[in-house]
C-alpha cells in the first residue's frame, strides 16, 4: 500500500512540474545608434554567408513634415557592431508606414504611403525585393489592394501575409497574402476585427497573434481616429494557406496602443511580444489627431501560446513608439529607431534577450 501511495505521489510531483509554467523575462541593452534619427521604418534582418544583418528603410527624418519622408535605408552588422547606408528603393520615393520581411534569402518591402506638400497621402501599391548578397532591387508584383499601416507575417518562409490596414480613405479588412515563389497574390479569410491601421501583431508557427489599431468611424458628419482594443487568433489552415480561422481572445492589460513593436517567439516560450506605442493615435509627427502630444507605452506584454494568456514583461527602458516591426538576430530582439517621449525622432537601437526560470 505504501509502494502504491509513493508512486502516486510520484506521479501527481511530476506531473505537476511539467503543467507548471515557465516564468520569463526580458534582458534589454542597446546597440549602436542608427546612422541618423528615422521612425516609422520598415525593419527586418538577413543572414549573408553566415553573417546576420538588421535593415531599415524607408520612413520619417526628425523634421517630421512632409519633407522628411525618406528613403533612407541602411544595415547593420550585428557581429561588428556597425551600420553602413545602403542604397533606397529604386523609385527614390520615401514613404512612411511601410513593412518589410525576410524570406528565404530576400527583403520584400510592401507599401506605405507618400506625403506632399499640401499635405495629400497616397497608399503606394509597389512591392520591392531586395537581395541583401547582392545589395540590388527588383520590382515584383503589385498588392491586390495597396495598404499602409498594415501588420506583416511570414508562414513557411514561403508566404507573406497584409493584414488589414489603410487605403487611402479608409481602414480595410482585406488579407492580403503574397506567394514568394510565384510572385503572386491571392486573398485571404478577411480579419474578422473591425479594420483598423497602426495595429501591430506577431506569428508563430501557423498562429497569429494581433492587437489594437485605430478605426475611422464618422460621428455627427466628421470623421475621427479612436483606439480599437481587441485582441485576436489567427489559425492559418496547414492544407490552404488562404483560409484563416479568426477568434476573438482575451485583451491585454493596460489601455489599446498604436504602432507598437511586435514580434513573434519561438524559444524558450512560444509568444508573441508586444513593444511601446501609444494609446493616443496620430498620423505621423506625434501630435495625436485630438491635437494632444502623443507619449509611448513603456509596459511590455506578451501573449503566451502554451498557457493562453497574456503576461506583464517589465518595462522597456527608454519608452518608444511609432514602430513597424521588431528585428531578430540569433537570440536577440532589435527596435530600430522610433519616437520618443518628447516626440523626438530618435536614432536609438534597443535590443532585448528573453530569459528563463521555474516558476515559484
Amino acid at each position: 500500500m505504501k509502494r502504491i501511495l509513493s508512486l502516486l505521489t510520484l506521479v501527481f510531483f511530476v506531473a505537476s512540474c511539467q503543467q507548471t509554467p515557465k516564468q520569463v523575462s526580458l534582458d534589454w541593452s542597446e546597440a549602436e545608434s542608427l546612422p541618423m534619427p528615422v521612425s516609422n521604418n520598415a525593419v527586418t534582418s538577413a543572414t549573408i554567408d553566415g553573417k546576420v544583418y538588421l535593415y531599415t528603410f524607408l520612413g520619417l527624418e526628425e523634421g517630421k513634415t512632409h519633407e522628411d519622408v525618406t528613403d533612407f535605408a541602411a544595415r547593420y552588422d550585428v557581429e561588428n557592431g556597425t551600420w553602413e547606408e545602403i542604397p533606397g528603393v529604386p523609385d527614390g520615393i520615401g514613404r512612411l508606414a511601410s513593412t518589410a520581411e525576410y524570406v528565404n534569402g530576400n527583403i520584400y518591402i510592401f507599401g506605405g504611403y507618400t506625403v506632399a506638400e499640401d499635405g495629400s497621402e497616397v497608399s503606394t501599391q509597389e512591392v520591392f525585393k531586395y537581395d541583401p548578397a547582392a545589395n540590388s532591387y527588383e520590382r515584383v508584383a503589385n498588392m491586390l489592394l495597396p495598404v499602409e499601416d498594415a501588420v506583416s507575417l511570414v508562414y513557411q518562409d514561403r508566404y507573406i501575409y497584409l493584414v488589414s490596414g489603410w487605403n487611402n480613405t479608409n481602414n480595410v479588412s482585406n488579407v492580403q497574402v503574397y506567394d514568394t515563389e510565384t510572385n503572386s497574390w491571392e486573398h485571404a479569410t478577411p480579419y474578422a476585427g473591425p479594420p483598423v491601421f497602426g495595429h501591430a501583431g506577431g506569428i508563430v508557427g501557423n498562429t497569429m497573434i494581433l492587437s489594437d489599431g485605430v478605426q475611422a468611424i464618422v460621428d455627427e458628419g466628421e470623421r475621427i481616429f479612436k483606439m480599437s482594443p481587441g485582441s485576436i487568433r489567427g489559425e492559418i489552415n496547414t492544407e490552404d494557406p488562404t483560409v484563416i480561422d479568426w477568434t476573438r481572445i482575451r485583451q491585454h492589460p493596460g489601455n489599446a496602443r498604436y504602432r507598437m513593436a511586435a514580434v513573434g517567439v519561438e524559444s524558450p516560450v512560444e509568444m508573441v511580444v508586444f513593444v511601446g506605442g501609444t494609446d493616443n493615435p496620430y498620423n505621423y509627427n506625434g501630435i495625436g489627431y485630438n491635437l494632444k502630444p502623443s507619449f509611448p507605452d513603456s509596459n511590455v506584454l506578451a501573449y503566451r501560446l502554451d498557457t493562453n494568456e497574456w503576461v506583464e514583461l517589465g518595462t522597456q527602458p527608454t519608452p518608444s513608439m511609432d514602430h513597424r516591426g521588431v528585428a531578430k538576430a540569433g537570440n536577440d530582439f532589435y527596435i530600430i529607431g522610433g519616437i520618443l517621449d518628447n516626440q523626438q525622432v530618435t536614432d536609438m537601437v534597443q535590443s532585448f534577450s528573453i530569459e528563463l526560470e521555474a516558476a515559484n
